[in-house]
Formats: structure tokens, sequence, C-alpha cells
């Protein structure tokens, strides 16, 4: 076999069994939340008889094993089971399914994660790239200047600070990114401008710096010297030569980072009331929604283990020593 093919396979097995492990993490720690949905629901006043009943029927009265199997083989059928939200003690079972409240704000998220992602990774690699080719000038102390000052910040101040300045003292952008599944693309793309914009303050920091760094180390590199010793302008020798060596480590800071767009959004989310799969699981928490949260927890880690699986196939099909085994 292949020294590529089998590394590939064996970080594909990696994967399956760290989300395996996460899962396992996942179930334990919601079962850890304070209070209970039944008691939550019944109120304080319910008879013990009424809160087991309850409990009975919505199948939390089972051992913690049994139930986290019962959970981890629907999901293994793609069935993510029904919210807790609508069901009663009456018998009137007015909940829906999971997959039904994810999926409408998963796509959400997506979307304003594509959105910023289409903005912040072309500007972190040409903010990167060009603070490498003019390394100790003015240009790159403002940049790292600058980037490490909306990296030092925590989201939920970014966020206010362009709330105010963008959204109050300047009404250009609306403050809140209330859309629905029927708001044409524009104009959810202009109420998603402020969200958007808060990420990429977020994470170009990280990627520029990133890239900035993997490019200077290569250029110490004696090929590199040899093509400067040809003649070759400082643009030619990293766009052509420092670049294609350098796109394993960025490759794994944009993964990571396109990660977080989709992990790490529940701040940015719950401060714009954006309707995305982190509000949800904020409501879900709220609520004590079991299903609901397992399933949005169990997105995040998929997610993130997905776009890192990405990450390292890319670093292992641009590796020489494995493309061209002696």
């Amino acid at each position: 076999m292949h020294p590529i093919l089998s590394t590939v396979l064996q970080r594909l097995g990696l994967g399956f069994l760290t989300l395996f492990f996460v899962s396992i993490i996942i179930f334990s720690s919601i079962e850890f939340l304070p209070g209970d949905f039944t008691e939550a629901v019944l109120g304080q006043t319910a008879t013990e008889e009424t809160v087991a009943a309850f409990r009975r029927e919505l199948g939390l009265d089972k051992p913690a094993y049994v139930r986290y199997f019962d959970w981890i083989g629907s999901v293994a059928t793609g069935d993510l089971g029904q919210s807790f939200s609508g069901r009663a003690s009456s018998g009137v079972d007015r909940s829906r399914s999971v997959a039904e409240l994810v999926g409408p704000r998963l796509a959400n998220t997506l979307f304003l994660a594509a959105m910023t992602a289409i903005i912040a990774v072309p500007l972190a690699l040409t903010l990167g790239i060009t603070a490498a080719l003019y390394r100790n000038s003015i240009y790159d102390r403002s940049v790292n200047a600058v980037t490490l000052s909306t990296i030092s910040m925590p989201e939920f101040l970014v966020a206010y600070l362009l709330i105010l300045i963008l959204a109050s003292l300047n009404p250009i952008f609306p403050s809140l990114a209330n859309v629905t599944a029927d708001t044409p693309f524009w104009e959810r793309v202009y109420k998603c401008s402020l969200p958007a914009l808060t990420l990429t303050l977020v994470i170009v920091a990280h990627m520029m710096r990133m890239t900035r760094a993997a490019i200077i180390n290569l250029l110490a590199s004696p090929y590199i010297e040899m093509a400067r010793l040809k003649g070759l302008s400082p643009a030619t020798v990293i766009l052509k030569h420092a670049l294609p060596n350098a796109w394993a480590p960025i490759a794994n800071v944009i993964a990571f980072n396109l990660a977080y767009l989709v992990v790490g959004v529940v701040v940015v989310e719950v401060v714009f009331v954006y309707p995305g799969i982190g509000q949800l699981m904020v409501d879900a928490v709220t609520t004590r929604d079991i299903p609901v949260v397992q399933a949005c927890a169990l997105i995040f880690a998929a997610t993130y283990i997905i776009l890192n699986l990405i990450a390292d196939i890319i670093s292992i099909v641009t590796n020489p020593r494995l493309l061209h085994p002696r």
C-alpha cells in the first residue's frame, strides 16, 4: 500500500475513534448539568408520581449507559432523536425532531461561516505574505500591531465595539442579525455584515501571523538562498518557491480557524441574536432540552474533527517524502 494511502487511512481511523470518545464526554457532561427537564416543565408543585411517569415517558428513567448506547446507535443511523420541547405530561406530544430544529440553524451558521471565510482567508493570506515580503518594515510592524490588538480582545468586546461604532453612532449596519428562511440573499448578507466582520477581525490575526511565520521560516532555507542568488525578485521567491512549501502549516491554521467559525460562533450569535446553531444550543441548555444539546455538541465536535482531518490530509499529500518514497 502506498505510504500516503496508509497514512490517510490511519488518520481517518483516529478521527472516528476521537469522535467516539468525544461523544462519551458530551453525554457524560450533559448528565452533570444542573436541573431536570421534567421538574422544569412540571414545576415544583408536581407530585413524585407525576415526575416519575413523565421521566418514564421521556426515557430518562433508564440507566445512563443504556441511554448512551440508544443515543449513539440512533445517531449512527442518522436519527438525532426527538426534542423535549413541546412535550407535556398530558400525553399530547407536540415535539419536533432534533434534525428539524437543527437543520435550518446549521444552515444559518454555515452561511455566516462561509461569508466570513470568503473575506478572512484571502485577506489573511495577503497580509501574511506581504508582511513576510516587507519584513521589519513600517507596514509589517503596523499589521502586527493591529492584529495583536484584535487577537487580544474577546469576541464579545469586538462585537459590542462594532455595534457601538457601526450601528449606534453611525447607523450603517443593523445591530441585530434577525434573519429568517425567507430573507432574500443580499438582505441576509447585509444583516450578517456585523457578525461576519466580528469573526473576520478575530480570525484574520491568527491566520495572518501563522502565514507570516511559516514563510519567514522557509526564507532561511538553502534553496531560497539559491533562488535569490539567481537574481529572482523577492515576490517571485515567496510566491513560487516559499509559499508552495508553506501550504502544510498554513492549511492547518486555515482549517483550525474554519472550525472555529462553526464551533466558536456561540458568543457572536448570542450577541447579535443570530438564529444559528450556537444560539440554539444556548437556548436548549437553558430549557434542559437534552437531545438538542447533545446533537449540537456532536455537530460541533464532528465539524472540528473533520476540518482537522482535511488539514492533516493536505499536509500528507503535499509532503515530498511521502509523494516520492525511496
